[in-house]
């Protein structure tokens, strides 16, 4: 897993292990990008379906109960049948615009 920050985002960049241990890994290292919008960067994982994707759902509600925005990127995932609970979206600009946009959201208290 590859960690790089940009301003208030926290950019976690999937390598070669399986969802399951990256989920683990951001789990076990939470206490660390808890302060940081979220961005998982699965673009290098060829075939994501949607049992990968629920994997995050639970760090997903967690961090976004505490004002902070998750967002996984993957252009191989069938977005249509991925649950409203949790944002993914297909490019890197569309994850910044979403944090971007969910941050007006909470400064207009929505």
């Amino acid at each position: 897993m590859i960690v790089d920050r940009d301003g208030n985002i926290t950019i976690l960049t999937q390598e070669k292990a399986s969802v399951k241990t990256l989920v683990n890994n951001i789990e076990t290292d939470y206490h660390k990008y808890k302060n940081y919008h979220l961005i998982v960067n699965l673009t290098s994982i060829n075939k994501i379906c949607l049992e990968d994707i629920i994997e995050f759902l639970r760090i997903s509600n967690n961090h976004r109960r505490e004002k902070k925005s998750f967002v996984v990127v993957t252009s191989s995932a069938n977005l249509d049948v991925i649950p409203d609970e949790i944002v993914v979206v297909p490019t890197m600009q569309e994850a910044h615009d979403i944090i971007e946009m969910e941050d007006i959201e909470r400064d207009l208290e929505f």
